[in-house]
């Protein structure tokens, strides 16, 4: 079916299923976020989304909503259901199961487990299939899912804080606060909804940063009473510089430690794990670390980090996205700037970007700007 035979209440549907599956995106890690609806002589009869990784997908949510009256539904699917069996059934089998009559996806699913299989086995057995209805609003759903299932790497989203002439602290080093309570708040929002919190080793033994969601500080109500997930913490720790005393270590969640080289001398907490991570100059090789972060299932990396770590993962083309909070304050020439990387002598080596959002929170202004030419590394 191309994309000018869906009809206007397909688009209906299927903005509602993309609503839906919105609705997991602090929970779903390392599953894609999924919407069902299911419609039969245009009434809603079930409607569903997936919520935690190892439970009932969209389909299957849906479907226990519906139950009898799914037979000759349309099932609207903002990824294509799944065909394999992984922690729960294919969701494939179990529409062909009820015997809806047309599934709709918004997409394919680029799983090599999947790959156009699901909608395969459903087209086999006599149902209607077609897919690429409000791909693009599905995309976005999940851009770190699909950035790790097409290119072996997470999506990582750069945020930063700076002064209107793009300074991150004084020159003596002091930072707290160059933006307003909200602006902070709706960070712990961003965090909420990535797979880890990435920095380096200067910034936890800087700051003393802790790196986590404070619930007390999110701006407001998550869509869903699902338990608060905390993203996995991931440190740069080149040089075996960080000790399990730091604040980092007291709160008991999952930390990974990158390394060129494992000190077995220390105890850590059951909690954390090092990693040893190829070596680029004489540091971390920070392609190797996204490559290995992706192997271990993350989809979306949120990087806090300091000008220098920043500054390596931009000139390197490691970065898909920036979030800027601009706060109405000058610093001033001696201040500390926003990213390090070596000096540009042209101008057709500069990194361009599309803004693709600007919003005022509190007194601070937030900027979203994807990379869309960057000096090859």
């Amino acid at each position: 079916m191309s994309a000018q035979m869906f009809t206007e209440q397909d688009h209906h549907y299927m903005a509602r299923a993309i609503e839906l599956a919105s609705l997991g995106r602090f929970t779903t890690t390392p599953n894609p976020n999924v919407g069902c609806v299911l419609v039969k002589d245009n009434v809603v009869i079930g409607e569903g989304f997936h919520q935690i990784a190892g439970q009932g997908h969209a389909e299957v949510n849906a479907l226990a909503i519906a139950g009898k009256k799914a037979k000759g539904a349309t099932a609207y699917v903002t990824l294509e259901p799944c065909s394999h069996f992984g922690k729960t059934p294919p969701c494939a089998q179990a529409l062909k199961e009820v015997g809806v009559s047309k599934v709709i996806a918004a997409m394919v699913d680029p799983n090599p487990q999947v790959a156009g299989k699901g909608l395969a086995i459903l087209a086999s057995a006599g149902i209607e299939v077609a897919s690429g209805l409000l791909e693009q609003q599905a995309r976005l759903l999940n851009r770190g899912f699909l950035k790790r299932m097409e290119q072996g790497l997470p999506f990582v989203t750069c945020k930063m804080a700076a002064s209107l002439d793009g300074k991150t602290a004084l020159k003596n080093g002091q930072s707290k606060w160059i933006t307003g309570t909200p602006a902070r708040q709706d960070v712990q929002l961003f965090r909420a909804q990535s797979c880890a919190i990435l920095t380096g080793a200067d910034t936890v033994l800087i700051d003393d940063a802790k790196l986590n969601v404070r619930i007390n500080e999110l701006p407001q109500a998550l869509p869903t009473d699902l338990p608060l997930r905390q993203p996995i913490r991931v440190i740069v720790d080149s040089q075996n510089r960080l000790t399990p005393d730091l604040a980092l270590f007291s709160i008991e969640s999952e930390i990974i430690i990158l390394t060129t080289k494992l000190d077995k001398s220390i105890q850590w907490p059951h909690y954390v794990t090092h990693i040893e991570v190829p070596e680029k100059s004489q540091k971390v090789d920070l392609l190797a670390a996204l490559q290995i972060l992706a192997k271990r299932q993350i989809n979306t990396v949120w990087l806090e980090a300091g000008a220098t770590l920043a500054g390596e993962m931009t000139q390197q083309n490691l970065i898909d996205e920036f979030i800027v909070y601009f706060a109405p304050k000058l610093l001033g020439n001696d201040a500390k700037s926003l990213l390090n990387f070596a000096t540009l002598t042209s101008m057709q080596d500069t990194i361009n970007l599309t803004i693709s959002d600007c919003a005022l929170i509190g007194d601070d202004i937030r900027i979203t700007a994807s990379v869309t030419a960057t000096k090859s590394s």
